[in-house]
């Protein structure tokens, strides 16, 4: 931790899943680049965060014109301001406020406070501490003018990361450029109901691929949805819930109380032979264990010949330099999609909280303006 602490005191947070530190700084030294900027990152293996380095002004840009929401194994960015050591310190407070007050002309007054912690162990048992020290802290910051009385959400966001119960990252994030979970963890409870745990990756990927506004009017009931390699049912389950009415396709047995709905048509064929017989399907969902590059190919060809609106798919990561690899597959969706399709698209990748050795990846076609 004394790396950190004597460390240059500007740059970019990035928090992602322990482990996945490697690729996380592989994504940011590739994005920066293209942004003109050359910094360095600092990180160890399963802290669950990576630093990078870079001057105050480069570190302002990054967070303005870098979207998160482009970045796949980053959870939440910001933009650092210093580091603050509060060990042994009656008022921590005051600590983080002489970090933040020289800066205070870059993000003006904020409107919102986050005081978290990396996901890992050590860290995690330091999030009762957070929620009591961001009551004072909150008090603080409004006292010096550097925190608004109530939240705004159009007003940047100021980032207090307890990395240890010694040292805390200090920084801030734009309003357009944030995620509204704390640490980019979406939190969802098992369903009981549900026949397997993966239904939660989808849960998750409709929360963060879908923005709230719009829920109404692309998830709702009464739309068609094809699931590729649905047994037991764990992704049906979730478009079941939104009272989609879904066509199973797997030869694998699905779970009864899903059939019991009469939302679900079971299809014992092969996954990848499969094609609707009318072109009526919003979504189309798949986690099949396969290929990432033939898995990838298949959701591009549904979508190119008018099989759906919108899918959702996992994409399993090798075991080495999964952030090139994971670009080798966005990058050859993409040309696809732009070579033989007449329609603007949107394409999301995300290594989401309750992803493990995959990523989950959203495409679908934007309404002509």
């Amino acid at each position: 931790m004394s790396e950190i602490v004597n460390g240059r005191g500007s740059g970019i947070v990035l928090l992602c899943r322990a482990g996945f530190e490697g690729d996380c700084a592989a994504e940011i030294q590739d994005k920066t680049a293209e942004l003109g900027v050359y910094g360095y990152c600092q990180t160890q293996p399963e802290q669950a965060y990576v630093t990078y380095h870079c001057q105050h002004e480069e570190a302002e840009h990054i967070a303005r014109k870098l979207t998160l929401k482009d970045l796949v194994f980053a959870r939440e960015m910001f933009a650092l301001l210093g580091p603050v050591k509060v060990a042994g310190i009656e008022d921590r407070a005051s600590e983080v406020i002489k970090v933040l007050k020289p800066h205070q002309e870059t993000f003006g007054l904020a409107g919102e406070l986050r005081v978290g912690t990396p996901d890992t162990n050590e860290a995690n048992q330091l999030s009762k501490f957070c929620r009591k020290f961001s009551v004072p802290l909150r008090q603080a910051l409004r006292k010096e003018e550097l925190l608004s009385n109530k939240p705004l959400a159009k007003r940047p966001m100021l980032h207090v990361l307890f990395v240890n119960a010694a040292h805390a990252l200090v920084g801030y994030s734009y309003s357009y450029n944030q995620t509204i979970h704390n640490g980019g963890i979406v939190r969802l409870r098992m369903p009981k109901e549900a026949p397997s745990r993966s239904t939660l990756k989808l849960d998750e990927a409709f929360q963060v691929f879908v923005p709230e506004n719009e829920h109404e009017k692309r998830v709702h009931s009464g739309m068609k949805a094809v699931d590729l390699g649905a047994a037991p049912g764990g992704w049906t389950y979730q478009l079941v819930r939104r009272g989609m009415m879904v066509q199973a396709v797997d030869n694998g047995p699905m779970a009864e109380s899903l059939m019991e709905t009469g939302q679900v048509k079971h299809i014992q064929e092969d996954g990848f032979k499969f094609r609707p017989k009318r072109k009526n399907v919003t979504w189309l969902v798949c986690d099949m264990v396969e290929k990432p590059a033939r898995v990838g190919e298949l959701m591009t060809s549904w979508l190119l010949e008018g099989d759906c609106e919108e899918a959702i798919f996992n994409l399993k990561l090798p075991m080495r330099q999964r952030y090139a690899a994971v670009k080798g597959y966005l990058d050859q969706i993409k040309e696809q999609l732009q070579t033989e399709g007449s329609k603007p698209f949107e394409i999301q990748a995300k290594h989401l909280y309750h992803d493990r050795e995959e990523i989950t990846v959203h495409l679908r076609w934007l309404p002509r303006s």
